[in-house]
């Protein structure tokens, strides 16, 4: 199971972390994977990190202001976004897959639910 937090309605400029719960069998054991979602617009990738969390890949979007990183003792992998700007208002969706690296949506195996956000200026 995949469960995202920590999305919500900010202003531009200020910063919001978010959360992604991993339980079940994949746990410790999966790359995870950071996908957005805006209104009329194609999923994108984010960012991911590597199993052991030595390793971590962005996309364009996250455009040197996010981070990604994670706790294998708390099973969560995080999301910290600064400087958010209007254009960066999507759902983001947490995703795991098992094996090596991909910032392709359909290569992940499970998925959460999506976590809103919402950045005003």
């Amino acid at each position: 199971q995949v469960v995202e937090s920590g999305g919500g309605s900010v202003l531009a400029g200020t910063s919001l972390r978010l959360s992604c719960a991993v339980s079940g069998g994949m746990r410790n054991s999966y790359h995870s994977g950071w996908f957005r979602q805006a209104p009329g617009k194609e999923r994108e990738f984010v960012a991911a990190v590597s199993r052991n969390g030595d390793n971590v890949w962005y996309g364009d979007s996250a455009s040197g202001r996010f981070t990604i990183a994670r706790d294998n003792a708390e099973n969560t992998v995080y999301l910290q976004m600064d400087n958010l700007k209007p254009e960066d208002t999507a759902v983001y969706y947490c995703a795991v897959k098992i094996g090596y690296h991909s910032d392709h949506g359909p290569d992940y195996d499970f998925w959460g639910q999506g976590t809103q956000v919402t950045v005003s200026s």
